[in-house]
């Protein structure tokens, strides 16, 4: 793949790139074949823009992995995922995210809901067939994040499949501009009030979002719409919907239940599983009412969806009832003390037992059995090395669990506690757990390539890390002034990628001078000239000027050594052959 603006061409060596299907904020979709196996596929070309984020690009193949894994009649698969580079009408190069999908004919679900309100016994089947595929993708750990009917296809036969797992959560996660990650996420009418405050988002959101939905399917519209996608999502934080039933009078009360109860502000008062929303749907469309207002959340969707913050005061509230009832419930006493006999008894027996085990100790002491082999006395290894502090421990005879602990003050592997404390008398073989220092705590700095070099300090002033120096050097694609890389403290190794340091580490930044330096190409091949100057460490572009005064295809002349700006073009007059 070579230009973007090009007809047909050939993607990752095997997908015939064919005609533009759909077009949409983030991505064109293509019709495709795939060389290698003769099959139609559907190819995603996501915009270049995204590819410069090198977060996107991490989160990107790891949600394109995880989409890839999941095989079911209702989700559209996905085939294969990667970037490729291409190379606008301009002449630039650029990498262009793609995801190669499983081809289905039929329509968008937002083609069919613009032609009206459907039957409930339509919309029911397009919203069971969406909550099958998300009861098989939540089971499965993966939360999609962007239902809207521009993600559902209804194919001929009625089947539904849901499309595009995963790309929401690689944008969202990446650094993408508020701009794109919009975009990606389609309009705000299909947010859930947690998506809208910014807060982490779980299965129930996918169920809201199937909410408005179903909304849509049975009234022709959805029940939020602001001037702006800031109005629209803050009518989901902070407004009611008017109920379907106003706004279709065919709509049935029992499904106005189903709708209102699917758009409930309050997570934990929405459905907490695809499965009770498809239970309730069905219910509602065969005519009853149901009868469940709040799901409790049992011990699965308490792992998949987090606690409830109500079932900890419930839980206290319950056991002080427990303890008031057992309080309630004890047998009176029907004697007010033990017999006399008994107290004296005790007091005797106690006396006993008492001198008994003194005498026991003071033989054992007079014949030398607590000593060595019988008990250690246990060695203080607090403020030495852990490799030190484990020698003499297993010198004493004892055992060694160990822990690690952060802590700025105290240096790495450096012993921090001991249990149990030294001095403490123990049986050989007795286990002595020790807390070891992992240094100061570690620090996330995220990637902070194409970053202007005064933001990238600002950032690293904002994780309470020190700037060091910068260390200015070419780049083919960084521009002028902009960071290429870190290296941590005395390191030469420069990093790219995000990467976790001490605190209070010192950062150097690596920063483009927005310049390349081009080689001596006189007297080599053409062909290898050409190549050199194209490659990923100058990106430049390549005139060519044929000398026909001597032969051998070898490079005579060229227009520039040394130094110039990124993107430029070199002249190279060569031999003809």
């Amino acid at each position: 793949m070579t230009d973007t603006s090009a007809g047909p061409q050939l993607l990752a060596g095997r997908y015939q790139i064919g005609e533009l299907l759909g077009r949409g904020g983030m991505a064109d979709v293509h019709l495709g074949l795939d060389a290698r196996l003769g099959r139609k596929v559907a190819i995603k070309l996501l915009k270049p823009s995204l590819a410069n984020d090198p977060a996107f690009r991490t989160r990107f193949r790891q949600e394109a992995q995880a989409a890839a894994r999941m095989a079911h009649p209702t989700i559209v698969r996905v085939y294969d995922a990667g970037e490729e580079i291409a190379r606008d009408s301009s002449g630039r190069e650029l990498q262009v995210p793609f995801i190669v999908m499983e081809h289905v004919e039929g329509h968008l679900l937002k083609d069919l809901v613009a032609k009206g309100p459907m039957s409930a016994e339509q919309a029911s089947h397009i919203v069971d067939g969406i909550l099958t595929a998300l009861e098989y993708s939540h089971r499965a750990g993966v939360v999609h994040r962007d239902i809207k009917p521009g993600n559902v296809m209804v194919t001929s036969t009625g089947q539904v499949k849901v499309m595009d797992f995963g790309i929401a959560r690689a944008i969202s996660d990446s650094s993408a501009t508020i701009a794109q990650t919009s975009a990606i996420l389609g309009t705000a009418q299909y947010f859930s009030p947690e998506q809208a405050r910014g807060e982490a988002v779980d299965a129930r959101t996918d169920l809201y979002s199937t909410g408005v939905v179903l909304y849509e399917l049975l009234t022709g519209k959805p029940p939020f719409h602001g001037e702006t996608a800031v109005a629209t999502a803050y009518q989901h934080v902070s407004e009611a919907p008017t109920p379907p039933s106003r706004v279709n009078s065919a709509v049935t009360p029992a499904l106005d239940a189903v709708v209102m109860h699917a758009l409930a502000k309050d997570r934990f008062e929405r459905f907490q599983s695809a499965g009770d929303f498809k239970r309730d749907l069905e219910a509602a469309v065969a005519g009853k009412l149901p009868d469940r207002q709040l799901v409790p959340v049992d011990d699965f969707s308490s792992t998949l969806f987090g606690v409830n913050p109500s079932t900890g005061a419930a839980s206290e509230a319950a056991l002080r009832r427990l303890a008031d009832d057992d309080n309630d419930d004890r047998m009176p006493r029907t004697q007010s003390r033990p017999p006399v006999a008994w107290i004296w008894g005790g007091i005797a027996m106690f006396v006993v037992i008492l001198v008994a085990a003194v005498f026991w100790v003071f033989s054992l002491q007079s014949q030398n059995i607590v000593g060595p082999g019988a008990a250690v006395d246990v060695p203080d290894v607090v403020g030495i090395n852990i490799d030190q502090g484990t020698d003499i421990l297993e010198e004493a005879g004892l055992e060694i669990s160990q822990t690690t602990r952060s802590d700025e003050n105290i240096p790495e592997g450096e012993i921090m506690e001991q249990t149990p404390e030294a001095g403490t008398r123990v049986s050989p073989g007795q286990e002595v757990r020790l807390v070891v220092s992992s240094g100061a705590p570690l620090v996330e700095v995220p990637s902070l390539v194409f970053m202007d070099q005064e933001a990238a300090k600002a950032k690293l002033a904002e994780l309470e890390l020190v700037y060091g120096t910068t260390t200015v050097t070419y780049s083919p694609n960084v521009p002028s002034g902009g960071v290429m890389g870190i290296m941590v403290e005395d390191s030469s190794e420069v990093v790219t990628a995000s990467t976790q340091v001490p605190a209070g580490s010192t950062i150097n930044l690596v920063v483009s001078n927005g310049l390349v330096v081009v080689p001596d190409l006189k007297g080599q091949p053409i062909t290898t000239a050409q190549a050199t100057l194209k490659s990923g460490s100058l990106q430049l572009g390549v005139k060519l000027v044929l000398d026909n005064s001597c032969t051998g295809q070898t490079v005579v002349s060229q227009s520039v050594i040394g130094e110039v700006p990124q993107k430029s073009s070199v002249t190279l007059t060569y031999c003809s052959g």
